[in-house]
């Protein structure tokens, strides 16, 4: 009897060591065993712990971690061409048509300026500076590719199943799979998480569709852009605009009102200064009317200005780039069958990023007013998968999100704009510690150095504790990450004015900020080290 007893003991012991098991008092969290699926309180089982329908940033790194956790996990991928036949592969937008293609060709813009540069730098080059279009696309592509690969080898890795198809609920847990081969099959699951993401709109217009192209385009596009004219004027906008005309292609932006819509106006209207300082064209207040396609292959665009509706302007392009917003792919997903509530065509969720029905849940750009960004979605979907599979407690914080426009001076902020500040806290309650600086690297070039500035945006009275800092000038992106963790610990004026910068540095410059905009006293330095 002892010898079965200690045979069933050391069983139990080794099947512990194997599961690694975590106890929280009763209940058993990451339990690895592939033979036992979750169980749920009503003693009903289900084929997977978790479905995520959508392979970008935030579904991935849900997916991904849910699986550490012991969880039996899928993630649905699938990627409807645009209306010029482009499609890509796993991993999002951001990995396909959003920030990493964005990057590189903001990169190859910069390196052009670079080797311009690098003539007054005595650098002798023989050949004249043009642009390989189609060398830079293969080498962006190139890479996309990899990253597809990648992605697919470390969800094999992590045990999480990749499913090609276009999924929809056909109740709240039971999702529905048309796959690319076109077979069909239903996942069942204990919990849904929603990471569907985006896609650009086009406006209501003749040939909108037929003729012109969006972000989901330009990175893989198989002729030179030439004369390319960027309708919309929000940070996909600008950046398109900011890197062809860096490539050397004519580029106009068509702008309904404003530019930079929700970021601060003030670094927001430089930002245009600086762009038609480099040769691009704006036309405010204006609104596109038609496409039209020409014998020749070149396009006609007509639009009118808001002020003379009835003024018909026409201009001819190679190429007409819409960047006039982002919907949330919400249509197909079938979300009423699963109770699933929609405001204004997003997702609305609590603060565990929970939607209205108790076992699914939303990440990413699908959101309803959050921010829609790559760090943000993997943060939440992480913490959903914690939330769920590790009796996590922690939340998603979407307050002091930093975030940077890649346009060719780029533009980083972090925190309230200085309209938010004054709305938040009152005029009178805030103070404004701004700078225009000289980037020791501009010299020898004589580059433009008139819209190099910065501010920090601080609430008066005691340490005077940083609510806002805003920083436009050369890479402006890696700067600004440095004094986001700095805000979000709760930086004063009074720290930053007593730390050391390191010389000659453009980060420098927010420890050199002394004087403020209700002073009246002008913030341009006299040398670069006063």
């Amino acid at each position: 009897m002892m010898t079965v007893l200690n045979l069933l003991k050391n069983s139990v012991n080794i099947a512990s060591r194997t599961a690694n098991l975590q106890y929280r008092g009763n209940f058993v969290t990451n339990l690895r065993l592939t033979t036992f699926r979750f169980l749920s309180s009503n003693g009903q089982t289900y084929e997977y712990d978790l479905v995520v329908i959508g392979g970008g940033s935030g579904g991935l790194a849900c997916a991904k971690e849910a699986a550490q956790l012991g969880a039996k996990v899928a993630v649905l991928d699938f990627v409807k061409p645009t209306p010029l036949g482009t499609k890509w592969g796993l991993g999002g937008t951001c990995v396909n048509v959003g920030c990493i293609p964005k990057k590189l060709m903001h990169q190859a813009s910069l390196l052009g300026e670079a080797i311009h540069d690098s003539k007054a730098y005595g650098w002798e080059l023989e050949k004249p500076e043009k642009i390989n279009w189609t060398k830079l696309t293969e080498s962006v592509q190139n890479h996309i590719k990899s990253v597809n690969w990648v992605t697919r080898v470390d969800l094999r890795d992590k045990k999480v199943e990749y499913i090609n198809g276009l999924g929809y609920f056909k109740d709240n847990h039971n999702v529905h799979v048309v796959m690319k081969n076109k077979k069909e099959r239903t996942l069942n699951s204990k919990y849904v998480v929603i990471a569907c993401g985006g896609r650009p709109k086009y406006p209501d217009i003749p040939g909108a569709q037929e003729y012109g192209i969006t972000s989901d385009d330009i990175f893989s596009l198989d002729r030179e852009p030439g004369k390319t004219l960027v309708v919309g004027c929000g940070y996909i906008g600008l950046e398109c605009a900011g890197f062809l005309k860096g490539l050397g292609y004519e580029s106009t932006i068509l702008v309904r009102s404003i530019v930079l819509r929700g970021f601060d106006r003030q670094l927001s209207d430089m930002i245009k200064l600086s762009m038609e300082e480099k040769g691009v064209v704006f036309h405010m207040g204006s609104k596109p009317q038609a496409v039209e396609k020409l014998d020749d292959g070149k396009l006609l665009v007509k639009w009118t200005f808001n002020e003379k509706p009835e003024e018909v302007h026409e201009e001819i392009y190679d190429t007409v780039l819409f960047a006039i917003g982002r919907y949330a792919l919400v249509d197909d997903m079938h979300l009423a069958k699963a109770g699933v509530n929609v405001i204004e065509g997003k997702v609305d969720v609590d603060i565990n990023s929970k939607t209205n029905v108790d076992n699914i849940y939303a990440v990413g750009d699908v959101l309803y007013k959050k921010p829609e960004l790559t760090p943000v979605a993997i943060n939440a979907g992480r913490i959903i998968a914690r939330h769920l599979f590790n009796n996590s407690d922690e939340v998603m914080d979407y307050d002091d999100v930093a975030t940077t426009v890649f346009s060719p001076l780029e533009y980083g902020c972090v925190g309230l704009s200085e309209e938010k500040a004054i709305e938040r806290h009152g005029a009178d309650n805030i103070e404004v510690y701004h700078a225009y600086y000289k980037p020791t690297e501009f010299f020898v070039p004589q580059r433009s150095i008139r819209y190099c500035y910065l501010k920090a945006i601080a609430i008066k009275g005691g340490d005077e504790k940083i609510v806002g800092m805003h920083f436009l000038g050369p890479v402006a992106g890696e700067i600004i990450q440095g004094f986001a963790a700095a805000l979000k610990a709760g930086i004063t004026m009074k720290i930053l004015k007593n730390t050391v910068g390191i010389h000659p540095t453009v980060a420098e410059e927010f420890t050199r900020l002394m004087i403020t905009k209700s002073s009246g006293l002008d913030p341009t330095p006299a040398t670069c080290c006063s």
